[in-house]
């Protein structure tokens, strides 16, 4: 598996992402796999690098890992995140452990739906009300997008920045071979600023992972396809 990570690793780099990105990539994908128990491989080929030597950097790494997990339990579910983050925590060595949490006080309240709705209409943009509308028979949906999806989950920013949690999302979606939502954010993470050459990057990632998995994905569209719609 430490190839499939160094392939992925290697073609962020090129691409010219921060080093600290890829693994957001890898770990959801690798959580959404038939294997998510196997996230510790990914742990652990990052705390063996030179640079990750200290406890703290150690923490940082599974800071970023931990809410990836948090995050992705609103696109693939609750179970596979823990079995993943339960794989990480066998192998953790106690001084590397972090014992912070970061939504211990959120409450679902008119601050926590402005911050869902500011992050959906960067998103979404001109496509937002429509977007939404898809819901207006089946409300429930609507409100767990707004409030729970997007308010407690995707617009949290205490560890993950904008680009790293569309690194979470399409990644995600991707990976079940969702056609329509993944068509939503490639368009999404475009319209973040992304170029066109840097999305494609994301896209292939995926598929190297589905690759090493067996997992088809023979429903999702390229970046191309969804250019005309940025």
């Amino acid at each position: 598996m430490d190839t499939l990570f160094h392939a992925i690793e290697q073609k962020f780099q090129l691409a010219g992402y921060a080093s600290n990105r890829w693994y957001v990539l890898a770990i959801t994908t690798l959580t959404a796999s038939p294997h998510p128990d196997q996230a510790h491989q990914l742990y652990q080929y990052l705390i063996n690098k030179p640079e990750n030597a200290s406890p703290e950097s150690r923490k940082a790494i599974v800071r970023r890992l931990r809410e990836a997990l948090v995050k992705s339990t609103s696109i693939i579910g609750v179970c596979k995140p823990i079995d993943s983050i339960l794989a990480i925590a066998k192998v953790e060595r106690e001084e590397d452990r972090d014992y912070t949490s970061t939504r211990e006080t959120w409450q679902n309240n008119d601050a926590n739906h402005q911050r869902a709705m500011d992050w959906y209409a960067k998103l979404y943009a001109r496509n937002a009300h429509d977007t939404l509308g898809l819901f207006d028979a089946h409300k429930d949906f609507a409100w767990i997008s707004t409030e729970i999806t997007y308010g407690l989950y995707l617009s949290d920013r205490a560890v993950l920045d904008d680009l790293d949690t569309q690194l979470v999302v399409l990644p995600g979606i991707m990976i079940q071979n969702l056609p329509l939502e993944t068509h939503w954010h490639i368009r999404g993470t475009r319209r973040l600023g992304e170029s066109k050459e840097r999305v494609k990057v994301i896209w292939e990632c995926v598929q190297l992972v589905a690759e090493f998995h067996g997992i088809k994905l023979d429903r999702v569209p390229g970046v191309e396809e969804v250019e005309y719609d940025v």
